[in-house]
Protein backbone atom coordinates (compact mmCIF):
# COMPACT_ATOMS: atom_id res chain seq x y z
CA UNK A 1 0.00 0.00 0.00
CA UNK A 2 2.77 2.31 0.78
CA UNK A 3 4.21 2.02 -2.76
CA UNK A 4 1.11 3.31 -4.68
CA UNK A 5 0.63 6.33 -2.46
CA UNK A 6 4.69 6.82 -3.16
CA UNK A 7 3.84 7.29 -6.78
CA UNK A 8 0.52 9.02 -5.91
CA UNK A 9 3.17 12.09 -3.60
CA UNK A 10 5.37 12.04 -6.51
CA UNK A 11 2.81 12.90 -8.93
CA UNK A 12 1.19 15.51 -6.44
CA UNK A 13 4.92 17.04 -6.67
CA UNK A 14 5.29 17.09 -10.29
CA UNK A 15 6.73 20.85 -11.11
CA UNK A 16 7.04 21.53 -15.31
CA UNK A 17 5.17 18.68 -16.40
CA UNK A 18 1.94 19.70 -13.52
CA UNK A 19 -0.60 20.44 -15.66
CA UNK A 20 -0.72 16.51 -17.18
CA UNK A 21 -2.57 16.09 -14.01
CA UNK A 22 -5.54 17.67 -15.94
CA UNK A 23 -5.15 15.39 -18.97
CA UNK A 24 -8.41 12.61 -18.76
CA UNK A 25 -6.35 9.22 -18.44
CA UNK A 26 -3.51 10.92 -15.73
CA UNK A 27 -5.58 12.71 -13.98
CA UNK A 28 -7.97 9.25 -13.56
CA UNK A 29 -4.98 7.30 -12.63
CA UNK A 30 -4.21 9.98 -10.12
CA UNK A 31 -7.43 10.27 -8.79
CA UNK A 32 -7.38 5.88 -8.25
CA UNK A 33 -4.74 6.06 -6.64
CA UNK A 34 -5.32 8.42 -3.66
CA UNK A 35 -8.83 6.60 -3.43
CA UNK A 36 -7.29 3.44 -2.48
CA UNK A 37 -6.62 5.24 1.12
CA UNK A 38 -10.43 6.00 1.03
CA UNK A 39 -13.38 3.55 0.53
CA UNK A 40 -14.39 0.72 -1.56
CA UNK A 41 -16.71 2.99 -3.20
CA UNK A 42 -14.43 5.98 -4.27
CA UNK A 43 -11.82 3.06 -5.56
CA UNK A 44 -14.60 1.45 -7.28
CA UNK A 45 -15.61 4.80 -9.03
CA UNK A 46 -12.03 5.89 -9.65
CA UNK A 47 -11.53 2.87 -10.84
CA UNK A 48 -14.56 3.27 -13.80
CA UNK A 49 -13.22 6.48 -14.64
CA UNK A 50 -9.68 5.30 -15.84
CA UNK A 51 -11.20 2.65 -17.62
CA UNK A 52 -13.34 4.94 -19.18
CA UNK A 53 -10.76 7.28 -20.48
CA UNK A 54 -8.34 4.39 -21.46
CA UNK A 55 -11.18 3.04 -23.50
CA UNK A 56 -12.44 6.75 -25.19
CA UNK A 57 -8.72 6.94 -26.23
CA UNK A 58 -8.59 3.55 -27.45
CA UNK A 59 -5.58 2.18 -25.09
CA UNK A 60 -7.28 0.02 -22.71
CA UNK A 61 -4.20 -2.53 -23.81
CA UNK A 62 -1.63 0.29 -23.88
CA UNK A 63 -1.75 2.38 -20.90
CA UNK A 64 1.41 3.54 -20.68
CA UNK A 65 0.81 4.66 -24.48
CA UNK A 66 -2.54 6.91 -22.77
CA UNK A 67 -0.04 8.00 -19.83
CA UNK A 68 2.74 8.83 -21.37
CA UNK A 69 2.01 10.54 -24.99
CA UNK A 70 0.62 13.86 -23.57
CA UNK A 71 4.33 14.64 -22.50
CA UNK A 72 5.05 15.23 -26.54
CA UNK A 73 2.36 17.65 -26.60
CA UNK A 74 2.45 19.05 -22.89
CA UNK A 75 3.79 22.86 -23.28
CA UNK A 76 5.28 24.46 -20.41
CA UNK A 77 8.68 26.32 -20.19
CA UNK A 78 10.36 23.09 -20.63
CA UNK A 79 9.34 22.14 -23.81
CA UNK A 80 9.50 25.83 -24.98
CA UNK A 81 12.84 25.94 -24.57
CA UNK A 82 14.15 23.01 -25.82
CA UNK A 83 12.19 23.60 -28.63
CA UNK A 84 14.07 26.76 -28.85
CA UNK A 85 17.59 24.67 -27.72
CA UNK A 86 18.04 26.98 -25.17
CA UNK A 87 17.69 24.67 -22.02
CA UNK A 88 19.77 24.92 -19.32
CA UNK A 89 21.52 22.06 -17.27
CA UNK A 90 19.17 23.03 -13.99
CA UNK A 91 16.12 22.86 -15.55
CA UNK A 92 16.92 19.34 -17.62
CA UNK A 93 17.11 17.71 -14.05
CA UNK A 94 13.93 19.19 -12.87
CA UNK A 95 12.31 17.66 -16.44
CA UNK A 96 14.02 14.21 -15.75
CA UNK A 97 12.92 13.66 -12.13
CA UNK A 98 9.14 14.53 -13.45
CA UNK A 99 9.64 12.29 -16.08
CA UNK A 100 11.08 9.57 -14.10
CA UNK A 101 8.22 9.70 -11.98
CA UNK A 102 5.94 9.84 -14.70
CA UNK A 103 7.55 6.72 -16.17
CA UNK A 104 6.95 4.97 -12.77
CA UNK A 105 3.17 5.40 -12.46
CA UNK A 106 2.89 4.25 -16.19
CA UNK A 107 4.08 0.80 -15.24
CA UNK A 108 1.22 0.36 -11.98
CA UNK A 109 -1.01 -2.74 -12.96
CA UNK A 110 -4.63 -3.23 -11.71
CA UNK A 111 -3.18 -5.86 -9.45
CA UNK A 112 -0.48 -3.54 -8.10
CA UNK A 113 -3.52 -1.02 -7.32
CA UNK A 114 -5.30 -4.53 -5.78
CA UNK A 115 -2.21 -5.03 -3.76
CA UNK A 116 -1.98 -1.73 -2.44
CA UNK A 117 -5.39 -1.13 -1.15
CA UNK A 118 -6.64 -2.43 2.68
CA UNK A 119 -10.14 -3.61 0.97
CA UNK A 120 -8.44 -5.80 -1.88
CA UNK A 121 -11.16 -8.47 -0.74
CA UNK A 122 -14.07 -6.35 -1.53
CA UNK A 123 -12.68 -5.12 -5.13
CA UNK A 124 -11.67 -8.80 -6.70
CA UNK A 125 -15.43 -9.62 -5.77
CA UNK A 126 -16.42 -6.69 -8.30
CA UNK A 127 -14.20 -8.43 -11.19
CA UNK A 128 -13.46 -5.22 -12.07
CA UNK A 129 -12.48 -4.38 -15.82
CA UNK A 130 -8.75 -5.04 -16.43
CA UNK A 131 -5.99 -2.52 -18.29
CA UNK A 132 -2.41 -3.41 -19.72
CA UNK A 133 0.24 -1.26 -19.25
CA UNK A 134 1.60 -2.30 -22.72
CA UNK A 135 4.28 -0.17 -23.78
CA UNK A 136 4.74 3.74 -24.83
CA UNK A 137 6.19 4.76 -28.23
CA UNK A 138 9.46 4.52 -29.22
CA UNK A 139 10.48 7.77 -28.64
CA UNK A 140 9.21 7.30 -24.55
CA UNK A 141 10.96 4.41 -24.16
CA UNK A 142 14.58 3.92 -22.32
CA UNK A 143 16.34 5.48 -19.01
CA UNK A 144 14.80 8.52 -17.90
CA UNK A 145 17.63 10.44 -19.42
CA UNK A 146 17.43 8.59 -22.96
CA UNK A 147 13.90 9.94 -23.13
CA UNK A 148 14.31 13.25 -21.51
CA UNK A 149 17.50 13.18 -24.55
CA UNK A 150 14.77 11.84 -27.38
CA UNK A 151 12.37 14.14 -26.05
CA UNK A 152 14.43 17.32 -26.68
CA UNK A 153 14.80 16.29 -30.00
CA UNK A 154 11.04 16.21 -30.16
CA UNK A 155 10.78 19.32 -29.42
CA UNK A 156 13.52 20.81 -31.32
CA UNK A 157 12.19 19.76 -34.53
CA UNK A 158 7.79 19.22 -33.92
CA UNK A 159 7.60 22.62 -31.64
CA UNK A 160 5.67 22.26 -28.40
CA UNK A 161 2.14 21.96 -26.96
CA UNK A 162 -0.45 22.08 -29.83
CA UNK A 163 1.76 23.20 -32.28
CA UNK A 164 3.74 19.76 -32.20
CA UNK A 165 0.28 18.33 -32.53
CA UNK A 166 -1.47 20.43 -34.94
CA UNK A 167 -0.06 22.77 -38.04
CA UNK A 168 -3.16 24.73 -38.62
CA UNK A 169 -5.38 26.60 -36.00
CA UNK A 170 -7.83 29.56 -36.16
CA UNK A 171 -8.53 32.00 -33.54
CA UNK A 172 -11.69 32.27 -32.29
CA UNK A 173 -12.97 33.71 -28.87
CA UNK A 174 -9.57 34.60 -27.63
CA UNK A 175 -7.83 31.16 -27.97
CA UNK A 176 -5.79 29.47 -30.24
CA UNK A 177 -8.04 26.52 -31.68
CA UNK A 178 -6.54 23.64 -33.42
CA UNK A 179 -7.76 22.34 -37.22
CA UNK A 180 -8.00 19.09 -36.74
CA UNK A 181 -8.74 18.13 -40.20
CA UNK A 182 -6.96 20.82 -42.51
CA UNK A 183 -7.20 20.70 -46.18
CA UNK A 184 -4.07 18.59 -47.42
CA UNK A 185 -3.75 20.43 -50.58
CA UNK A 186 -0.71 20.12 -51.86
CA UNK A 187 1.99 22.58 -54.84
CA UNK A 188 1.83 19.71 -57.51
CA UNK A 189 -2.13 19.64 -57.70
CA UNK A 190 -2.18 23.59 -58.30
CA UNK A 191 -2.01 24.05 -62.02
CA UNK A 192 -0.80 27.21 -63.55
CA UNK A 193 0.24 30.66 -62.25
CA UNK A 194 3.57 29.27 -61.50
CA UNK A 195 5.54 32.20 -61.51
CA UNK A 196 2.98 33.71 -58.96
CA UNK A 197 3.51 31.02 -56.60
CA UNK A 198 7.49 31.15 -56.92
CA UNK A 199 7.08 34.48 -55.86
CA UNK A 200 5.40 33.63 -52.33
CA UNK A 201 7.54 30.45 -52.13
CA UNK A 202 10.78 32.51 -52.27
CA UNK A 203 9.35 35.23 -49.99
CA UNK A 204 8.26 31.94 -47.43
CA UNK A 205 11.85 30.09 -47.82
CA UNK A 206 13.05 33.44 -46.75
CA UNK A 207 10.94 34.09 -43.72
CA UNK A 208 11.81 30.77 -42.46
CA UNK A 209 15.42 31.01 -43.08
CA UNK A 210 15.61 33.91 -40.53
CA UNK A 211 16.07 36.56 -43.81
CA UNK A 212 14.11 39.25 -44.22
CA UNK A 213 10.32 38.48 -45.32
CA UNK A 214 7.07 40.65 -46.24
CA UNK A 215 3.71 40.35 -45.17
CA UNK A 216 2.17 39.06 -48.94
CA UNK A 217 -1.42 40.28 -50.63
CA UNK A 218 -2.59 37.37 -52.98
CA UNK A 219 -5.53 39.58 -54.79
CA UNK A 220 -6.95 39.22 -58.20
CA UNK A 221 -10.31 36.97 -59.48
CA UNK A 222 -12.22 33.99 -57.39
CA UNK A 223 -11.28 30.61 -58.18
CA UNK A 224 -7.73 31.29 -59.43
CA UNK A 225 -6.19 30.02 -56.11
CA UNK A 226 -4.90 32.33 -53.93
CA UNK A 227 -6.28 30.68 -50.90
CA UNK A 228 -5.52 27.25 -52.35
CA UNK A 229 -1.61 28.39 -52.68
CA UNK A 230 -1.43 29.50 -49.23
CA UNK A 231 -2.80 26.14 -47.39
CA UNK A 232 -0.62 24.16 -49.73
CA UNK A 233 2.31 26.46 -48.80
CA UNK A 234 1.52 25.12 -45.20
CA UNK A 235 1.58 21.71 -46.52
CA UNK A 236 4.93 22.21 -47.60
CA UNK A 237 6.86 23.09 -45.10
CA UNK A 238 5.43 22.39 -41.64
CA UNK A 239 8.33 19.89 -41.38
CA UNK A 240 10.05 23.12 -41.01
CA UNK A 241 8.66 24.74 -38.30
CA UNK A 242 6.05 26.67 -39.99
CA UNK A 243 2.23 27.17 -38.40
CA UNK A 244 -0.63 28.77 -39.31
CA UNK A 245 -3.01 30.92 -37.56
CA UNK A 246 -6.60 32.00 -39.72
CA UNK A 247 -7.80 35.01 -38.49
CA UNK A 248 -11.42 35.85 -39.24
CA UNK A 249 -11.18 39.98 -40.29
CA UNK A 250 -14.17 40.42 -37.46
CA UNK A 251 -11.73 39.53 -34.99
CA UNK A 252 -8.26 41.74 -36.74
CA UNK A 253 -9.01 44.21 -33.35
CA UNK A 254 -7.44 40.73 -31.24
CA UNK A 255 -4.36 40.96 -33.08
CA UNK A 256 -2.06 41.81 -29.69
CA UNK A 257 -4.09 39.09 -27.78
CA UNK A 258 -2.49 36.61 -30.98
CA UNK A 259 0.89 38.40 -31.10
CA UNK A 260 0.90 37.84 -26.92
CA UNK A 261 0.42 33.89 -27.15
CA UNK A 262 3.29 33.24 -29.94
CA UNK A 263 5.66 35.53 -29.81
CA UNK A 264 7.39 33.60 -27.38
CA UNK A 265 7.46 30.32 -29.65
CA UNK A 266 10.20 29.09 -31.11
CA UNK A 267 7.98 28.18 -34.25
CA UNK A 268 7.08 30.31 -37.65
CA UNK A 269 3.84 31.33 -37.58
CA UNK A 270 1.51 32.65 -40.92
CA UNK A 271 -0.99 34.63 -39.79
CA UNK A 272 -3.67 33.93 -42.85
CA UNK A 273 -6.70 36.56 -43.42
CA UNK A 274 -8.49 35.26 -45.93
CA UNK A 275 -11.24 36.61 -48.35
CA UNK A 276 -10.26 40.31 -47.10
CA UNK A 277 -12.09 43.39 -48.64
CA UNK A 278 -13.72 46.77 -46.46
CA UNK A 279 -16.24 49.15 -47.00
CA UNK A 280 -15.31 52.73 -46.48
CA UNK A 281 -17.38 52.75 -43.21
CA UNK A 282 -15.54 49.67 -41.99
CA UNK A 283 -13.19 51.12 -39.69
CA UNK A 284 -11.65 47.61 -38.92
CA UNK A 285 -8.93 48.18 -41.63
CA UNK A 286 -7.51 50.87 -39.61
CA UNK A 287 -6.29 47.79 -37.19
CA UNK A 288 -4.95 46.03 -39.86
CA UNK A 289 -3.00 49.05 -40.88
CA UNK A 290 -1.61 49.35 -37.47
CA UNK A 291 -0.88 45.25 -37.36
CA UNK A 292 1.12 45.96 -40.40
CA UNK A 293 2.62 48.88 -39.72
CA UNK A 294 2.61 50.93 -36.92
CA UNK A 295 1.01 49.60 -34.02
CA UNK A 296 2.02 49.56 -30.77
CA UNK A 297 1.29 45.86 -30.55
CA UNK A 298 3.70 44.81 -33.65
CA UNK A 299 3.80 42.01 -35.49
CA UNK A 300 6.42 39.43 -33.96
CA UNK A 301 9.91 38.43 -35.95
CA UNK A 302 8.03 34.90 -36.21
CA UNK A 303 5.04 35.65 -37.83
CA UNK A 304 3.82 37.06 -41.17
CA UNK A 305 0.47 37.96 -42.41
CA UNK A 306 -0.57 35.94 -45.37
CA UNK A 307 -3.88 37.57 -46.97
CA UNK A 308 -5.94 37.06 -49.84
CA UNK A 309 -8.73 39.39 -51.63
CA UNK A 310 -10.75 40.26 -54.79
CA UNK A 311 -9.86 43.71 -54.63
CA UNK A 312 -6.14 44.78 -55.09
CA UNK A 313 -6.70 48.02 -53.08
CA UNK A 314 -9.37 46.50 -50.41
CA UNK A 315 -11.85 49.15 -49.54
CA UNK A 316 -14.54 49.01 -51.90
CA UNK A 317 -15.36 52.24 -53.04
CA UNK A 318 -17.72 53.89 -55.38
CA UNK A 319 -18.26 56.63 -57.47
CA UNK A 320 -20.45 58.43 -54.84
CA UNK A 321 -18.48 58.07 -52.14
CA UNK A 322 -16.22 60.52 -53.58
CA UNK A 323 -19.13 63.03 -53.61
CA UNK A 324 -19.96 64.75 -50.59
CA UNK A 325 -18.65 67.96 -48.71
CA UNK A 326 -15.70 66.81 -47.08
CA UNK A 327 -12.87 69.54 -47.23
CA UNK A 328 -9.57 67.31 -47.94
CA UNK A 329 -11.69 64.02 -49.79
CA UNK A 330 -7.97 62.78 -51.50
CA UNK A 331 -6.52 62.66 -48.32
CA UNK A 332 -9.45 59.95 -47.32
CA UNK A 333 -8.87 58.63 -50.75
CA UNK A 334 -5.39 58.19 -50.08
CA UNK A 335 -5.73 56.57 -46.98
CA UNK A 336 -8.32 54.17 -47.98
CA UNK A 337 -5.88 52.64 -50.85
CA UNK A 338 -3.03 53.30 -48.21
CA UNK A 339 -3.72 49.70 -46.90
CA UNK A 340 -2.92 47.25 -49.77
CA UNK A 341 0.84 49.38 -50.04
CA UNK A 342 1.67 48.10 -46.11
CA UNK A 343 1.45 44.75 -47.96
CA UNK A 344 5.00 44.36 -49.27
CA UNK A 345 4.42 41.59 -51.58
CA UNK A 346 1.40 42.02 -53.68
CA UNK A 347 0.76 39.40 -56.38
CA UNK A 348 -2.00 39.30 -58.45
CA UNK A 349 -4.16 36.04 -59.64
CA UNK A 350 -6.18 36.77 -62.66
CA UNK A 351 -8.35 34.80 -64.86
CA UNK A 352 -6.22 32.66 -67.92
CA UNK A 353 -6.92 33.24 -70.83
CA UNK A 354 -8.81 29.99 -72.67
CA UNK A 355 -5.30 27.90 -73.72
CA UNK A 356 -3.96 28.00 -70.29
CA UNK A 357 -7.20 27.00 -69.02
CA UNK A 358 -6.90 24.08 -71.57
CA UNK A 359 -3.52 23.39 -70.55
CA UNK A 360 -4.84 23.19 -67.02
CA UNK A 361 -7.26 21.10 -67.77
CA UNK A 362 -4.29 19.36 -69.82
CA UNK A 363 -2.10 19.20 -66.18
CA UNK A 364 -4.90 17.37 -64.51
CA UNK A 365 -5.62 15.42 -67.03
CA UNK A 366 -1.90 13.57 -66.81
CA UNK A 367 -1.65 13.99 -62.99
CA UNK A 368 -4.78 11.86 -62.94
CA UNK A 369 -3.93 9.46 -65.35
CA UNK A 370 -7.01 10.43 -68.16
CA UNK A 371 -4.80 11.07 -70.93
CA UNK A 372 -6.52 8.53 -73.33
CA UNK A 373 -9.75 10.72 -73.02
CA UNK A 374 -8.05 14.01 -73.65
CA UNK A 375 -9.75 15.01 -76.65
CA UNK A 376 -13.38 14.58 -74.89
CA UNK A 377 -12.12 16.39 -71.62
CA UNK A 378 -11.32 19.59 -74.03
CA UNK A 379 -14.00 19.03 -75.97
CA UNK A 380 -16.42 19.47 -72.90
CA UNK A 381 -14.42 22.19 -70.92
CA UNK A 382 -14.90 25.00 -73.17
CA UNK A 383 -18.66 24.46 -72.30
CA UNK A 384 -18.67 23.75 -68.68
CA UNK A 385 -16.97 27.02 -68.26
CA UNK A 386 -19.14 28.84 -70.17
CA UNK A 387 -22.18 27.88 -68.21
CA UNK A 388 -19.95 28.53 -65.01
CA UNK A 389 -19.53 31.72 -65.87
CA UNK A 390 -15.24 31.69 -66.64
CA UNK A 391 -12.37 29.85 -66.85
CA UNK A 392 -10.78 29.63 -63.67
CA UNK A 393 -8.61 26.66 -61.64
CA UNK A 394 -11.27 26.26 -59.81
CA UNK A 395 -13.70 25.78 -62.50
CA UNK A 396 -11.08 23.35 -64.67
CA UNK A 397 -11.41 21.72 -61.17
CA UNK A 398 -14.72 21.03 -60.97
CA UNK A 399 -14.92 20.01 -64.60
CA UNK A 400 -12.42 17.33 -63.84
CA UNK A 401 -14.25 15.90 -60.78
CA UNK A 402 -17.79 15.79 -62.83
CA UNK A 403 -15.63 14.38 -66.13
CA UNK A 404 -13.62 11.71 -63.75
CA UNK A 405 -17.06 10.52 -62.37
CA UNK A 406 -18.60 10.30 -65.78
CA UNK A 407 -16.53 8.64 -67.43
CA UNK A 408 -15.49 6.13 -64.41
CA UNK A 409 -19.19 5.31 -64.73
CA UNK A 410 -19.84 4.93 -67.91
CA UNK A 411 -21.49 8.12 -68.78
CA UNK A 412 -21.15 10.74 -71.17
CA UNK A 413 -19.87 13.66 -70.49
Amino acid sequence: MRQISDIALKLASLSVYKEILHQPVVKALYRLLWATNTTPQEVALAWGELIQALADKRQIKQAAHAILQVVLYDQNIFSQLAAADEVEYDLKQVAQRDLTVLMEAARITPQDILNGCKFAEELKNLKLPQWETGEPESILKGTPSQVLSQLMEFYKEHGCGIFAQYNAFIWRKQTIMPVEFPDQIQISDLKGYEEQRRLILDNTEAFLCGLPANNCLLYGDRGTGKSSTIKAILNQYHTRGLRMIEMPKEFLKDFPDLVAKIACLPMKFIILIDDLSFTEQDNTYASLKSVLEGGIAAKPDNALIYATSNRRHLVREAFSDRDGDEVHRSDTIQESLSLADRFGLCVNFSIPDKQKYLDMIIEIAEQRGMQEHLDQLLCGAEQWAIIRGGRSPRCAQQYMNFAEAAIKSGRNI
